[in-house]
């Protein structure tokens, strides 16, 4: 049986939002261990221009909900960028993992060759639905989730590569 467009989506974009949300409990456990304000890591940044871990957070739940509604030419739910605490960071992972898993295999028949318009901010391009999954849904997703494991590592929490590719059942 050939890979479907399922099998390289939604598995890869739950299991990438599971390894942060056990990141996350990490470093709420590291803040209170150091007496570390949590606000200090939510607010954490790895360069002056780059956007803070809440937002890789939120990126990462972004991608993933808006390529499965690229691919299933539906609606993806939409979630306000609010999120000041780790637990409403894991809500919102929490949420973007439901509706990952609501997604069938049906809903994406098709979706290889669907036309995707990507149209933000200067990005301005059309893709088949297989090329825009692979080109650029699943490395921007990798992009921010790997920003937000680095933010961390730069804070000094004790994770390592086991923990960014967590665990093998």
């Amino acid at each position: 049986m050939p890979l479907s467009m399922h099998r390289l989506s939604v598995p890869v974009f739950v299991r990438g939002l599971t390894v942060l949300s056990t990141l996350l409990d990490k470093a709420q456990a590291y803040a209170g261990e150091n007496k570390i304000a949590p606000e200090v890591l939510i607010n954490a940044r790895l360069a002056p221009d780059m956007l803070p871990f809440s937002a890789q957070i939120q990126r990462v739940s972004d991608t993933a909900k808006n390529a499965l509604g690229r691919l299933t030419g539906t609606d993806a739910p939409s979630f306000p960028d609010t999120e000041t605490t780790f637990a409403e960071l894991k809500a919102r992972i929490d949420n973007t993992i439901a509706y990952l898993n609501s997604i069938r295999e049906a809903d994406m028949k098709g979706s290889e060759t669907r036309e995707v318009v990507l149209n933000v901010g200067k990005l301005k391009v059309t893709f088949s639905g297989e090329n825009y999954l692979l080109e650029f849904a699943l490395p921007n997703f990798f992009f921010h989730v790997t920003t937000a494991y680095d933010i961390l590592r730069h804070n000094g929490l004790e994770i390592g590569k086991g923990d960014y590719l967590g665990p093998y059942d």
